[in-house]
C-alpha cells in the first residue's frame, strides 16, 4: 500500500496542514473510526503523523520525518498557548 504523497496532494495540502489541521483533516481526508476522532480533536498533529508513516513512510522518508518534527514541536507548543490564554482570561474575568 505504498502510495506516494506527490500523486494526491500538492504544495497547497501541506500549507493548509501546517496553518489548519483540523480543517483540512475534516474537509480533505477520508474519515476514520472513534479514533481519528480522538486524534482530530485532541492532537491533530500527532494523527497526521501517524497517518503519514503509516500511508507515505515507504516512498516519502524525508515528508514523513518533517510531519513528525512539525508534531512534536509544534503540538505541545499549541497547548501551552491555549492554556496560557485560559489563564489570563480567567485573572481578567469580570465578577
Amino acid at each position: 500500500m505504498n502510495m506516494d504523497f506527490w500523486d494526491h496532494h500538492g504544495l497547497l495540502f501541506i500549507l493548509c496542514m501546517f496553518c489548519f489541521p483540523r480543517l483540512t483533516m475534516l474537509f480533505a481526508t477520508p474519515w476514520g473510526g472513534i479514533l481519528w476522532w480522538l486524534g482530530w480533536a485532541l492532537a491533530p498533529r500527532l494523527t497526521v503523523a501517524i497517518l503519514a508513516t503509516l500511508v507515505y513512510g515507504g516512498t516519502n522518508p524525508f515528508l514523513v520525518i518533517l510531519t513528525w518534527i512539525w508534531a512534536l514541536a509544534l503540538e505541545p507548543a499549541e497547548k501551552e498557548v491555549v492554556h496560557r490564554q485560559g489563564r489570563r482570561l480567567r485573572r481578567y474575568r469580570i465578577r
